[in-house]
């Protein structure tokens, strides 16, 4: 099974747009424009090139979804007969992020954020690490119920096999890139790889807790996710 891979195609794809060398220069113009926007005839004058050639890039940027276009007249251009409102240009908020493996760093920070929240809310006399255990299994119970999204899906009687069929999709959306066979889901990569590589302890039982409220959402008896470290591959199996 090949994992959804349309928000990384679409990333490499807007990366790729990027690689020649002038329209490189025509974002990064742009991203650092004093007034946040700029206009086709502004690109040309910055970098020396003709209008059309500023056109034939900056659109080809905003295909690729890396900058958004609006209208607007010039400054001190108004009324009537001040002509159509001219493009303007600027960056489209947000980051594009490609790692291969895939890694999910930020999802780490979040759940951490999170549990430090709770924390300084009083949450009781748990320290920050059940905390971050708590929120972690909290999230794997939010991603599973992806596999509940439609009548016809997770039924309470579906057949094991059907069942580890889409969790393994699931996975596989996730970045785990999981291998079932005979029953027991293994993961061959870590979204927390580097983290762990430092802070093993506490990544592995942060992921073991995320993977066991996935596990138990999608309807496996708890306990089915099992801290299991082997190297090369994730530390957590899931075993039906």
């Amino acid at each position: 099974m090949e994992p959804d891979t349309d928000s990384e195609t679409d990333a490499l794809a807007a990366l790729a747009v990027l690689n020649e060398p002038l329209r490189r220069r025509v974002y990064e113009h742009v991203a650092s424009s004093p007034g946040g926007e700029v206009s086709r005839d502004g690109v040309a004058a910055a970098l020396g090139v003709a209008r059309s050639v500023a056109v034939f890039h900056l659109d080809k940027l905003v295909d690729a979804g890396l900058l958004e276009v609006h209208y607007r007249r010039p400054p001190g251009r108004g009324g009537p007969g001040a002509g159509r409102p001219a493009k303007w240009y600027r960056r489209v908020p947000g980051e594009i992020a490609v790692s291969v493996p895939e890694r999910h760093y930020d999802l780490a920070a979040e759940l951490l954020a999170r549990a430090i929240e709770r924390a300084g809310e009083g949450a009781g006399d748990l320290d920050i690490e059940d905390l971050l255990a708590d929120v972690a299994r909290a999230h794997g119970h939010d991603l599973a119920r992806e596999l509940r999204s439609s009548p016809t899906e997770a039924s309470a009687g579906e057949a094991r096999p059907a069942l580890l069929e889409r969790l393994v999709r699931l996975l596989a959306r996730h970045g785990y890139e999981p291998r079932l066979a005979g029953g027991v889901v293994t993961m061959a990569n870590c979204p927390f790889h580097a983290l762990a590589e430092q802070h093993r302890a506490l990544v592995c039982h942060m992921n073991h807790e995320l993977l066991s409220g996935l596990a138990e959402e999608a309807g496996l008896p708890p306990g089915s996710a099992r801290l299991d470290p082997e190297p090369g591959r994730c530390c957590v199996t899931i075993v039906a």
